[in-house]
């Protein structure tokens, strides 16, 4: 269904410095995402190509970033954006997605069934009610909320080392301006996304240290 897709795909995991055969499983997810969409209402984006770009690539531009990370919690994954994509590329990454709306819970659980993920889990919970046993070394949220409420809904889930890694277009110096206490700005970085013209920044804010 996606096949004529694939060339422009496995042109992206190259210029993200990774393996094109990781093109497969990704359609894989496209697929079901597209058939599930028409009748469950996941995103707005329907076009296929448009998915790509906007969802796959656009998730895939964060992955040079969590290579190093052992665990991740997608706060508001929605279909699982970014989480599905980084964790079919980083099978080395435990992702925890984290959405409270049920169909696409229910799309979640589906979908990391059928694409057989072992390194991901699915939580049905509003974000700010969501405990861990154990702190996450990176949250991530990629159109949720402004920094400041990410932090104030999710910023619990993170350790004393943890980072909030969020996916914002022109780097957002009011909100990074209005980090509550005890947060601190690490890094901006710009991204190339292929295929989208639209500037991306991957905005990397850690916790004070004492």
């Amino acid at each position: 269904m996606h096949a004529p897709l694939r060339p422009e795909l496995e042109a992206g995991l190259r210029h993200f410095g990774l393996d094109t055969a990781l093109a497969t499983p990704l359609l894989a997810y496209l697929a079901l995402l597209t058939r599930w969409n028409a009748t469950y209402n996941l995103t707005a984006i329907r076009d296929p190509h448009e998915m790509l770009v906007k969802h796959l690539l656009d998730s895939l531009a964060m992955q040079p970033f969590v290579r190093t990370v052992d665990t991740l919690a997608d706060l508001g994954t929605g279909p699982g954006l970014p989480g599905i994509p980084l964790a079919i590329t980083t099978p080395g990454l435990q992702v925890t997605l984290v959405e409270s709306n049920g169909k696409k819970a229910r799309f979640l659980r589906e979908a990391t069934r059928q694409l057989k993920l072992d390194n991901v889990q699915v939580v049905q919970s509003r974000i700010e009610a969501f405990q861990s046993a154990t702190p996450f070394a990176a949250i991530t949220a990629r159109a949720l909320a402004t920094l400041p409420l990410i932090l104030q809904l999710g910023g619990h889930l993170l350790g004393p080392q943890g980072h909030l890694l969020a996916m914002k277009g022109l780097p957002p110096q009011d909100e990074i301006d209005a980090l509550p206490a005890g947060w601190q700005l690490a890094a901006v970085h710009p991204l190339q996304v292929p295929g989208l013209a639209a500037e991306r920044h991957l905005v990397d804010i850690v916790r004070v240290q004492a």
